[in-house]
């Protein structure tokens, strides 16, 4: 009879901070923002953000991508409500508005891949 394998730090850990279930709105709303950290070029911009408001000017090169698609996955990020925008001039600067995403993400890198 095979044995289950146990899965370490996760079983008391999953004990001691579960989650009270929550209404549809709420599960809609933390899809969304789990749904807008799913792609490596929003989670790079969050990286760039972490340090401080930032001009997309600097995001782009940063990314070594174009700006227009650096603007859609700003435009993610922001209708998430992680980041949030201020025009300045011509130039626009990013700041993050939901920092615990950055915990979050931490959390993943403590864990081994």
């Amino acid at each position: 009879m095979k044995s289950k394998k146990k899965t370490g730090k996760c079983e008391p850990c999953a004990a001691s901070r579960s989650i009270k279930p929550a209404s549809a709105a709420v599960v809609k709303r933390r899809a969304q923002v789990l749904k807008a950290l799913g792609h490596p070029s929003r989670i790079r911009i969050l990286e760039i953000l972490s340090k401080g408001e930032t001009c997309v000017c600097h995001i782009a090169p940063a990314l070594d991508s174009d700006l227009s698609t650096v603007s859609r996955h700003l435009a993610v990020l922001r209708n998430a409500g992680i980041i949030d925008d201020d025009k300045r001039g011509l130039n626009v600067y990013y700041r993050i508005t939901m920092p615990c995403v950055l915990d979050f993400l931490r959390c993943i890198d403590k864990e081994k891949a």
